[in-house]
């Protein structure tokens, strides 16, 4: 079993957790959690993606903030490791937003973002964000 790190674990404000509450009502979704993670592309080298899952691995992480399970595969951990996942609602729109420690570089719009580790060229702008 791994141990994780207090610093390095995924947290899910109080804001997210009632917009994911909000979602799973609405759709009628019981024993789902929100899967995070990190895929290649994006203009920074790789981009979040979130869904709701009702299928959690053996090898997956699994958190829980304020009544709702935040999962994520162990893939995607380094890169997300240490990070807040929160819903804003803002004049340009509302959505989940990822603040990632991890992230020396990212899009405009926050949807990708690069790591010192991965080498990745980009000035984190420019891409056509929506």
């Amino acid at each position: 079993m791994n141990v994780i790190q207090e610093t390095d674990q995924i947290t899910l404000t109080q804001t997210a957790a009632q917009a994911v509450s909000d979602l799973l009502e609405k759709r009628n979704l019981q024993g789902y959690a929100l899967r995070v993670f990190i895929q290649g592309g994006g203009c920074s080298g790789y981009q979040y993606g979130m869904a709701l899952d009702n299928r959690i691995r053996d090898n997956d992480l699994v958190f829980e903030g304020h009544g709702i399970k935040l999962v994520v595969d162990p893939m995607s951990f380094p890169y997300l490791k240490g990070s807040t996942v929160d819903y804003v609602d803002e004049l340009m729109g509302s959505g989940f937003k990822i603040s990632n420690p991890n992230a020396v570089a990212s899009c405009g719009c926050g949807s990708s973002f690069r790591t010192a580790e991965s080498g990745a060229s980009g000035s984190g702008g420019g891409c056509g964000c929506h």
